[in-house]
Protein backbone atom coordinates (compact mmCIF):
# COMPACT_ATOMS: atom_id res chain seq x y z
CA UNK A 1 0.00 0.00 0.00
CA UNK A 2 1.52 3.29 -1.11
CA UNK A 3 0.21 6.61 0.14
CA UNK A 4 0.92 10.07 -1.27
CA UNK A 5 0.28 13.28 0.62
CA UNK A 6 -0.32 16.11 -1.85
CA UNK A 7 0.58 19.60 -0.58
CA UNK A 8 -0.05 22.56 -2.91
CA UNK A 9 2.31 25.44 -2.06
CA UNK A 10 2.32 29.11 -2.91
CA UNK A 11 4.88 31.27 -1.08
CA UNK A 12 5.11 28.90 1.89
CA UNK A 13 8.79 29.25 2.80
CA UNK A 14 7.94 30.34 6.36
CA UNK A 15 6.07 27.15 7.20
CA UNK A 16 7.49 24.49 4.89
CA UNK A 17 10.18 23.04 7.18
CA UNK A 18 7.70 22.56 10.03
CA UNK A 19 5.08 21.13 7.66
CA UNK A 20 7.57 18.64 6.29
CA UNK A 21 8.74 17.60 9.77
CA UNK A 22 5.20 16.86 10.94
CA UNK A 23 4.11 15.04 7.78
CA UNK A 24 7.31 12.98 7.65
CA UNK A 25 6.82 11.96 11.28
CA UNK A 26 3.26 10.81 10.55
CA UNK A 27 4.37 8.80 7.50
CA UNK A 28 7.20 7.06 9.36
CA UNK A 29 4.87 6.12 12.22
CA UNK A 30 2.37 4.62 9.78
CA UNK A 31 5.15 2.67 8.07
CA UNK A 32 6.35 1.36 11.43
CA UNK A 33 2.83 0.25 12.35
CA UNK A 34 2.45 -1.35 8.90
CA UNK A 35 -0.58 0.76 8.04
CA UNK A 36 1.18 1.51 4.76
CA UNK A 37 4.20 0.06 2.98
CA UNK A 38 5.51 3.36 1.70
CA UNK A 39 4.50 6.98 2.05
CA UNK A 40 5.43 10.02 0.04
CA UNK A 41 4.96 13.75 0.44
CA UNK A 42 4.50 15.48 -2.90
CA UNK A 43 4.78 19.27 -2.81
CA UNK A 44 3.29 21.12 -5.78
CA UNK A 45 4.90 24.53 -6.17
CA UNK A 46 2.33 26.85 -7.74
CA UNK A 47 4.67 29.49 -9.15
CA UNK A 48 5.90 30.76 -5.79
CA UNK A 49 7.89 33.98 -5.76
CA UNK A 50 9.89 33.11 -2.61
CA UNK A 51 12.24 30.20 -1.77
CA UNK A 52 9.48 27.57 -1.61
CA UNK A 53 10.83 25.48 -4.50
CA UNK A 54 14.45 25.69 -3.31
CA UNK A 55 13.33 24.36 0.07
CA UNK A 56 11.38 21.55 -1.60
CA UNK A 57 14.49 20.52 -3.55
CA UNK A 58 16.57 20.52 -0.36
CA UNK A 59 13.99 18.41 1.47
CA UNK A 60 13.75 15.97 -1.44
CA UNK A 61 17.54 15.48 -1.52
CA UNK A 62 17.62 14.81 2.21
CA UNK A 63 14.70 12.37 2.45
CA UNK A 64 13.36 9.79 0.02
CA UNK A 65 9.87 10.36 1.40
CA UNK A 66 9.79 13.82 -0.19
CA UNK A 67 9.20 14.81 -3.80
CA UNK A 68 8.05 17.88 -5.67
CA UNK A 69 6.45 19.20 -8.82
CA UNK A 70 7.28 22.75 -9.86
CA UNK A 71 4.63 24.27 -12.11
CA UNK A 72 5.82 26.67 -14.79
CA UNK A 73 3.26 29.31 -13.85
CA UNK A 74 0.88 30.21 -11.06
CA UNK A 75 -2.36 28.45 -11.95
CA UNK A 76 -4.25 28.67 -8.67
CA UNK A 77 -4.82 26.37 -5.71
CA UNK A 78 -7.35 24.04 -7.34
CA UNK A 79 -5.29 23.51 -10.49
CA UNK A 80 -2.12 22.91 -8.47
CA UNK A 81 -3.96 20.41 -6.32
CA UNK A 82 -5.22 18.69 -9.47
CA UNK A 83 -1.62 18.37 -10.71
CA UNK A 84 -0.65 16.55 -7.54
CA UNK A 85 -3.71 14.32 -7.59
CA UNK A 86 -3.09 13.45 -11.23
CA UNK A 87 0.43 12.34 -10.33
CA UNK A 88 -0.90 10.35 -7.37
CA UNK A 89 -3.51 8.59 -9.51
CA UNK A 90 -0.68 7.00 -11.51
CA UNK A 91 1.76 6.30 -8.65
CA UNK A 92 -0.19 5.62 -5.45
CA UNK A 93 -2.87 3.40 -3.98
CA UNK A 94 -4.32 6.41 -2.19
CA UNK A 95 -3.67 10.12 -1.81
CA UNK A 96 -4.36 12.69 0.88
CA UNK A 97 -4.59 16.38 0.01
CA UNK A 98 -3.73 18.92 2.67
CA UNK A 99 -2.71 22.58 2.74
CA UNK A 100 0.78 23.60 3.82
CA UNK A 101 -0.31 26.02 6.54
CA UNK A 102 -0.77 23.29 9.22
CA UNK A 103 -4.31 24.38 10.04
CA UNK A 104 -5.56 20.90 9.21
CA UNK A 105 -4.66 18.30 11.84
CA UNK A 106 -1.97 15.97 10.47
CA UNK A 107 -2.74 13.56 13.33
CA UNK A 108 -6.06 12.80 11.59
CA UNK A 109 -4.17 11.19 8.69
CA UNK A 110 -3.73 7.74 10.34
CA UNK A 111 -7.49 7.66 11.04
CA UNK A 112 -8.15 8.40 7.39
CA UNK A 113 -5.84 5.58 6.32
CA UNK A 114 -7.55 3.12 8.66
CA UNK A 115 -10.96 4.01 7.23
CA UNK A 116 -9.53 3.58 3.73
CA UNK A 117 -8.18 0.14 4.64
CA UNK A 118 -11.67 -0.75 5.88
CA UNK A 119 -13.24 0.05 2.52
CA UNK A 120 -13.76 3.81 2.26
CA UNK A 121 -12.80 5.31 -1.11
CA UNK A 122 -13.17 8.93 0.03
CA UNK A 123 -12.50 10.09 3.59
CA UNK A 124 -13.39 13.69 4.35
CA UNK A 125 -11.58 15.75 6.95
CA UNK A 126 -14.34 17.76 8.62
CA UNK A 127 -13.91 20.57 11.12
CA UNK A 128 -15.74 20.16 14.41
CA UNK A 129 -16.10 23.91 14.93
CA UNK A 130 -14.65 27.26 13.89
CA UNK A 131 -13.33 28.76 17.12
CA UNK A 132 -10.06 29.88 15.51
CA UNK A 133 -11.89 31.92 12.84
CA UNK A 134 -12.90 35.53 13.20
CA UNK A 135 -16.62 36.29 13.44
CA UNK A 136 -16.63 37.58 9.87
CA UNK A 137 -14.88 34.54 8.40
CA UNK A 138 -16.99 32.11 10.39
CA UNK A 139 -20.23 33.80 9.33
CA UNK A 140 -19.29 34.06 5.66
CA UNK A 141 -18.04 30.44 5.55
CA UNK A 142 -21.26 29.11 7.05
CA UNK A 143 -23.23 31.29 4.66
CA UNK A 144 -21.24 29.84 1.77
CA UNK A 145 -22.13 26.24 2.64
CA UNK A 146 -25.80 27.12 3.11
CA UNK A 147 -25.86 28.99 -0.19
CA UNK A 148 -24.27 26.04 -1.99
CA UNK A 149 -27.00 23.77 -0.66
CA UNK A 150 -29.75 26.18 -1.68
CA UNK A 151 -28.22 26.28 -5.17
CA UNK A 152 -28.34 22.50 -5.36
CA UNK A 153 -24.61 21.76 -5.11
CA UNK A 154 -23.36 18.76 -3.13
CA UNK A 155 -20.74 19.85 -0.62
CA UNK A 156 -19.73 18.45 2.75
CA UNK A 157 -20.36 21.01 5.48
CA UNK A 158 -17.17 22.37 7.10
CA UNK A 159 -14.97 20.39 4.73
CA UNK A 160 -12.30 22.12 2.64
CA UNK A 161 -9.68 20.17 0.66
CA UNK A 162 -8.37 17.91 3.43
CA UNK A 163 -9.39 14.45 2.27
CA UNK A 164 -8.18 10.96 1.36
CA UNK A 165 -9.03 9.40 -1.98
CA UNK A 166 -8.38 5.83 -3.10
CA UNK A 167 -6.87 5.08 -6.50
CA UNK A 168 -10.30 4.15 -7.81
CA UNK A 169 -11.71 7.51 -6.71
CA UNK A 170 -8.68 9.36 -8.10
CA UNK A 171 -9.00 7.71 -11.49
CA UNK A 172 -12.71 8.53 -11.57
CA UNK A 173 -11.92 12.16 -10.72
CA UNK A 174 -9.37 12.32 -13.55
CA UNK A 175 -12.19 11.47 -15.98
CA UNK A 176 -13.69 14.92 -15.40
CA UNK A 177 -12.68 17.04 -18.41
CA UNK A 178 -13.55 20.54 -17.17
CA UNK A 179 -11.00 23.30 -16.61
CA UNK A 180 -13.11 25.28 -14.13
CA UNK A 181 -12.29 23.21 -11.06
CA UNK A 182 -14.26 23.12 -7.82
CA UNK A 183 -12.91 19.96 -6.26
CA UNK A 184 -15.16 19.99 -3.20
CA UNK A 185 -18.18 19.60 -5.45
CA UNK A 186 -16.51 17.27 -7.95
CA UNK A 187 -15.39 14.76 -5.30
CA UNK A 188 -18.85 14.76 -3.71
CA UNK A 189 -20.34 13.74 -7.08
CA UNK A 190 -18.14 10.68 -7.45
CA UNK A 191 -20.18 8.46 -5.17
CA UNK A 192 -18.24 5.40 -3.92
CA UNK A 193 -17.92 4.62 -0.21
CA UNK A 194 -17.32 7.68 1.95
CA UNK A 195 -16.41 8.33 5.57
CA UNK A 196 -15.49 11.34 7.69
CA UNK A 197 -12.84 12.16 10.25
CA UNK A 198 -13.55 15.09 12.58
CA UNK A 199 -10.80 17.34 13.89
CA UNK A 200 -10.15 20.74 15.42
CA UNK A 201 -8.62 23.24 13.03
CA UNK A 202 -5.63 25.17 14.35
CA UNK A 203 -4.46 28.67 13.58
CA UNK A 204 -2.05 29.13 10.70
CA UNK A 205 1.47 28.19 11.84
CA UNK A 206 3.24 30.97 9.92
CA UNK A 207 2.91 33.14 6.84
CA UNK A 208 -0.20 34.80 5.46
CA UNK A 209 -3.51 33.43 4.26
CA UNK A 210 -3.67 32.84 0.51
CA UNK A 211 -7.45 33.34 0.50
CA UNK A 212 -8.36 36.97 1.21
CA UNK A 213 -11.96 38.13 0.91
CA UNK A 214 -11.78 38.76 -2.84
CA UNK A 215 -10.48 35.24 -3.56
CA UNK A 216 -13.05 33.71 -1.23
CA UNK A 217 -15.85 35.49 -3.10
CA UNK A 218 -14.40 34.32 -6.42
CA UNK A 219 -14.12 30.77 -5.09
CA UNK A 220 -17.75 30.82 -3.96
CA UNK A 221 -18.84 32.13 -7.36
CA UNK A 222 -16.87 29.37 -9.10
CA UNK A 223 -18.49 26.77 -6.89
CA UNK A 224 -22.01 27.97 -7.59
CA UNK A 225 -21.64 28.45 -11.35
CA UNK A 226 -19.72 25.20 -11.82
CA UNK A 227 -22.34 22.98 -10.23
CA UNK A 228 -25.68 24.71 -10.42
CA UNK A 229 -27.91 26.31 -13.07
CA UNK A 230 -30.37 27.59 -10.49
CA UNK A 231 -29.17 31.21 -10.81
CA UNK A 232 -30.29 31.07 -14.44
CA UNK A 233 -33.62 29.64 -13.35
CA UNK A 234 -34.00 32.40 -10.77
CA UNK A 235 -33.50 34.97 -13.53
CA UNK A 236 -36.48 33.46 -15.35
CA UNK A 237 -38.57 33.61 -12.18
CA UNK A 238 -37.49 37.20 -11.60
CA UNK A 239 -38.49 38.10 -15.15
CA UNK A 240 -41.94 36.60 -14.57
CA UNK A 241 -42.31 38.64 -11.37
CA UNK A 242 -41.39 41.83 -13.25
CA UNK A 243 -43.95 40.99 -15.92
CA UNK A 244 -46.65 40.71 -13.26
CA UNK A 245 -45.54 43.97 -11.68
CA UNK A 246 -45.62 45.70 -15.06
CA UNK A 247 -49.14 44.41 -15.78
CA UNK A 248 -50.29 45.73 -12.40
CA UNK A 249 -48.62 49.07 -13.16
CA UNK A 250 -50.35 49.27 -16.56
CA UNK A 251 -53.75 48.53 -15.01
CA UNK A 252 -53.12 51.13 -12.30
CA UNK A 253 -52.09 53.69 -14.92
CA UNK A 254 -55.21 53.12 -17.00
CA UNK A 255 -57.48 53.35 -13.97
CA UNK A 256 -55.71 56.50 -12.81
CA UNK A 257 -56.10 58.04 -16.28
CA UNK A 258 -59.81 57.25 -16.39
CA UNK A 259 -60.35 58.74 -12.92
CA UNK A 260 -58.32 61.83 -13.76
CA UNK A 261 -55.54 61.20 -11.23
CA UNK A 262 -52.65 61.23 -13.67
CA UNK A 263 -50.25 63.48 -11.77
CA UNK A 264 -46.73 62.77 -12.96
CA UNK A 265 -44.32 61.80 -10.23
CA UNK A 266 -40.61 61.56 -10.76
CA UNK A 267 -40.02 59.49 -7.59
CA UNK A 268 -41.84 56.39 -8.82
CA UNK A 269 -40.16 56.61 -12.20
CA UNK A 270 -36.72 57.06 -10.70
CA UNK A 271 -37.11 54.15 -8.30
CA UNK A 272 -38.52 51.81 -10.95
CA UNK A 273 -35.83 52.69 -13.51
CA UNK A 274 -32.99 52.10 -11.05
CA UNK A 275 -34.50 48.89 -9.71
CA UNK A 276 -35.28 47.34 -13.08
CA UNK A 277 -31.96 48.54 -14.51
CA UNK A 278 -30.04 46.97 -11.63
CA UNK A 279 -31.96 43.71 -12.00
CA UNK A 280 -31.17 43.58 -15.72
CA UNK A 281 -27.46 44.22 -15.10
CA UNK A 282 -27.41 41.52 -12.40
CA UNK A 283 -29.07 39.05 -14.76
CA UNK A 284 -26.60 39.90 -17.53
CA UNK A 285 -23.72 39.42 -15.09
CA UNK A 286 -24.92 35.97 -14.01
CA UNK A 287 -25.42 34.89 -17.61
CA UNK A 288 -21.97 36.31 -18.42
CA UNK A 289 -20.39 34.11 -15.75
CA UNK A 290 -21.78 31.00 -17.42
CA UNK A 291 -20.80 32.19 -20.89
CA UNK A 292 -17.29 32.90 -19.59
CA UNK A 293 -17.00 29.36 -18.26
CA UNK A 294 -18.15 27.96 -21.59
CA UNK A 295 -15.50 30.12 -23.28
CA UNK A 296 -12.80 28.68 -21.00
CA UNK A 297 -13.94 25.10 -21.47
CA UNK A 298 -14.20 25.09 -25.26
CA UNK A 299 -10.61 26.31 -25.68
CA UNK A 300 -9.40 23.13 -23.93
CA UNK A 301 -6.13 24.68 -22.85
CA UNK A 302 -3.80 22.56 -20.67
CA UNK A 303 -4.43 22.97 -16.95
CA UNK A 304 -0.73 23.33 -16.12
CA UNK A 305 2.84 22.66 -17.25
CA UNK A 306 5.50 21.05 -15.06
CA UNK A 307 8.79 22.91 -15.22
CA UNK A 308 10.87 20.86 -12.77
CA UNK A 309 10.61 17.84 -10.53
CA UNK A 310 12.37 16.92 -7.31
CA UNK A 311 12.84 13.56 -5.65
CA UNK A 312 14.84 10.39 -6.03
CA UNK A 313 12.29 8.76 -8.34
CA UNK A 314 11.40 11.89 -10.27
CA UNK A 315 14.57 13.83 -11.02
Amino acid sequence: MTLSIIVPCYNEEAVLHETNARLTDVIKRMETKALIDHGRIMYVNDGSADRTWQIVEELAQADQHVGGLCLAHNVGHQQALWAGLEWAAAHSDAAISIDADLQDDVEAIPQMVELWLHGADVVYGVRRERKTDTWFKRTTAQGFYRLMRVMGSEVVYNHADFRLMSRRALQALMAYPERNLFLRGMVAQLGFNTASVYYDRAERFAGESKYPLTKMLGFALDGITSFSVRPLQYITYLGAVFMLISICAIVYGIVSYVEGRTIAGWTSQLVSIWFIGGAILLACGIIGEYVGKIYTEVKRRPRYFIQKTAGHELS
